[in-house]
């Protein structure tokens, strides 16, 4: 059997606590463990984090493993390895030397390796008379065997920990959803209620969800999601027993009419007659704009998407949501009608897509797109800073997310 002393480290290097409870670890190895050297190294992959290692630092770790001539870890059989900083470097991926100094360092203050130091730093071993290893100096791979179950532990813990994200980020999406789709529904079948703040408290409720999120902090949002989306149902399920209840001719014919009506005021400027004017308006100017094509409408307001019937295809199908959402988001008709008077039924529906995403940055949406609207009359607007403005912002936010 090889036998190891625990050293302090050479040179310059002062011992720590890290490197003390290392030894420990290695010290406190069961006689005659053993493990696969790839199936723990793949547990401290994904506890890592809770480790405390760097990619990096795992990277050094794997090229350690790669001087282990065995699959298997044994105790007591050779765990200490003694490659030169230049051959660690190379199978490192030629990482430079003063990163390489700094990422071992990492892997000992992590409990992954022991530093077993020769009296003059050199890293070897001395062979014995039979040419077996009988002391090595370099680093000590035991602690990999000795905490080979607790590592275990903490990648299943990780892996757990994923899942319940994955779930609770599906959850939020789904509610998402179902809002969304109920209060398009409720809007366009003029079902009376007050819309807008349903609308205003989902809105509120998803600016607080964070670019990068643990599940934590979205737990919380998916509560508050599933009571309104629980609110929300009921105003619709208790509209459906209205409706069962007085079945009758004027049901019939209530029903016809609410097809086509337009969805709750909230803005005040209606004029009687209007609704049927803007159906004009809206086929009349449904002309795509010049250079903006719909997918990079879409890319930059994703957030429309969710209150289509059936997706959006064509032009027609944004102007139709838009038409929707202006309701829920306090636009009267005549403030809609003239803003796609005065810039296309296809601008006025970007617009109303473009506040739909700016959430709570704009205070009054109605007054918002009659300032716009009069810009437009007077030759002095442009859709196109607006949508560059917002591809930017979703930019930067998928870069935080990839960082």
């Amino acid at each position: 059997m090889i036998e190891h002393i625990s050293t302090t480290p050479f040179g310059r290097r002062s011992l720590s606590l890290a490197m003390v409870a290392g030894q420990m670890a290695a010290d406190s190895c069961a006689p005659g463990a053993s493990t696969n050297k790839w199936q723990v190294f793949r547990a401290v992959c994904e506890a890592k984090g809770l480790l405390g290692a760097s990619d990096r630092a795992l990277a050094v770790l794997n090229a350690l493993l790669s001087f282990h001539p065995d699959t298997d870890l044994v105790e007591g059989e050779g765990l200490v390895v003694f490659p030169s900083n230049t051959q660690l470097a190379l199978r490192a991926h030629g990482m430079a030397p003063a990163t390489l100094r700094r990422h071992l360092a990492v892997l000992v203050d992590c409990g992954l390796v022991v530093r077993r130091d020769s009296p003059n730093g050199k890293r070897y071993a001395r062979k014995g008379y039979d040419g077996a290893i009988e002391q090595a100096f370099g680093f000590d791979l035991t602690p990999l065997l000795a905490r080979a179950k607790e590592f275990e532990r903490l990648a299943e813990a990780v892996r757990s920990e994923r899942r319940a994200l994955l779930l609770v980020r599906e959850r939020i999406t789904i509610l998402r959803r179902d809002i969304a789709k109920m209060i398009a529904f409720g809007l366009e079948e003029g079902i009376a209620a007050d819309w807008q703040r349903l609308h205003l408290e989902y809105r509120e409720i998803t600016a607080t969800i964070p670019r990068t999120a643990s599940r934590l902090e979205l737990e919380p949002i998916a509560k508050d999601l599933a009571l309104l989306a629980q609110e929300v149902r009921k105003t619709l399920e208790s509209h459906v027993k209205t409706e069962e209840t007085s079945a009758n001719e004027s049901h019939f014919e209530r029903h016809i009419q609410n097809s086509n009506t337009h969805p709750h005021e909230f803005e005040p400027g209606l004029e009687k007659g209007q609704g049927t004017a803007a159906a004009v308006k809206l086929e009349a100017k449904s002309q795509p704009p010049t250079g903006y094509p719909l997918g990079m409408v879409l890319r930059a307001c994703p957030d429309i998407a969710d209150y289509a019937r059936n997706g959006i295809s064509g032009w027609a199908d944004l102007v139709e949501t838009a038409n929707l959402v202006r309701g829920a988001l306090g636009v009267s008709p005549d403030a809609w009608n003239q803003a796609c008077e005065a810039m296309g039924a296809v601008d006025a529906a970007i617009m109303v897509a473009a506040m739909l995403q700016k959430g709570e940055a704009i205070s009054s949406p109605g007054g918002y797109l009659r300032s716009l609207t009069a810009k437009a009359c007077a030759g002095e607007f442009s859709i196109g800073p607006v949508l560059m403005a917002l591809l930017r912002g979703r930019g930067g936010a998928a870069q935080t997310r990839a960082g």
